[in-house]
């Protein structure tokens, strides 16, 4: 039981420990790695585009099914 017990306690340290030296990085450099909004905006838009392109193509496909048949 005391082994459980000093486990828990150092693994409660080290979390704590790393919780306080991620704050400490965060309020030293405020701005690290943030996606900006830009970023996004294009990723959506090409997204978007990639799934309407594929819509349309099934759609044609579909409604021409029968007529690519005999190709």
């Amino acid at each position: 039981m005391k082994r459980t017990a000093a486990r828990s306690h150092r693994a409660w340290h080290r979390l704590a420990t790393r919780l306080e030296e991620g704050l400490a990085d965060m309020a030293r450099r405020p701005d690290r790695g943030d996606i900006s909004i830009t970023t996004v905006i294009i990723w959506v838009a090409a997204v978007t585009g990639a799934l309407v392109i594929a819509g349309t193509i099934a759609a044609v496909v579909a409604k021409y099914n029968g007529n690519l048949a005999g190709i």
